[in-house]
């Protein structure tokens, strides 16, 4: 696959994302659309919801911070995104620490047509009827990636897209994206990303940018996403001066992001397709 032509759409349509997800979070998903070469909106009032929905080339829903004051606007955002063809990318967070937010993901996931839900392991197990041990807004130490479950974990993804006819994507030590009929895995990254908050919020809003402006191909874009994204932590992993830590990498990644090229992305994109 051609990555670098993914970036280049990116760069030059410039696509609109419109993002409701978590406090936490939503300054950094606000800068990696704009610094990847989007535009982002972060809008939660239900009373503009249709005005900003149908302006947007894509939607991300985010439920990190999952309140009933803000369901009404993520339910209406995903009907008018699926009625109108919007790409839309799920990101649902914690799913399978309580109840609440497993039944919220599934109702969500029934309400729309998402082309892309990301998460980790036990996110996305939980979803699927698997009981994991989701750790907060982490994957549990029992469900973390092996390269040795690579195959098997590669064809689980790929049954749960033929099942949700979506793309779903799974970050981890070495990343999953499946659909129905492909698998990719990228080892694009680097250790300290985990030790951040916000890295996989991030991730799913990239994701987000990159399938607004890849609409035909929501597979190959969704992973040329984690590419970019694994690839500009190692950058900014190396840039890093003794004695600089997690805070100081996150601007660096910013940096990162901001200025890679469609051609570096091509030359430092590590991934495998089946």
């Amino acid at each position: 696959m051609d990555i670098s032509s993914y970036l280049s759409n990116v760069r030059t349509k410039r696509p609109l994302v419109h993002s409701i997800t978590n406090y936490v979070s939503v300054g950094d998903c606000a800068d990696i659309i704009e610094s990847s070469g989007g535009a982002p909106i972060m809008a939660q009032a239900i009373e503009e919801m249709e005005e900003l929905v149908l302006k947007a080339d894509a939607l991300y829903i985010n439920i990190g911070t999952l309140s009933s004051a803000v369901l009404p606007s993520m339910f209406s955002a995903v009907s008018l995104a699926a009625q109108n063809n919007i790409s839309a990318v799920l990101d649902p967070v914690g799913a399978g620490a309580t109840e609440y937010r497993t039944e919220t993901a599934l109702k969500l996931l029934a309400q729309g047509e998402f082309a892309l839900v990301r998460g980790n392991i036990s996110e996305i197990r939980a979803l699927f009827g698997f009981r994991g041990r989701t750790r907060g807004v982490s994957a549990s130490e029992e469900d973390l990636v092996q390269e040795s479950d690579l195959d098997s974990l590669g064809t689980m993804a790929r049954d749960f897209a033929r099942e949700r006819n979506c793309i779903i994507g799974i970050s981890g030590s070495t990343d999953i994206i499946a659909s129905s009929s492909r698998i990719c895995f990228v080892r694009n990254g680097h250790s300290i990303m985990p030790r951040l908050t916000g890295t996989g919020c991030m991730l799913s809003a990239l994701c987000a940018v990159f399938l607004a402006a890849n609409p035909l191909d929501s597979f190959e874009a969704a992973a040329a996403a984690f590419c970019m994204m694994g690839l500009c932590g190692e950058i900014a992993a190396k840039e890093l001066k003794e004695g600089e830590g997690p805070a100081s990498w996150r601007i660096r990644f910013l940096d990162a992001v901001a200025r890679l090229t469609p051609e570096e992305l091509e030359k430092g994109a590590r991934y495998e397709m089946r």
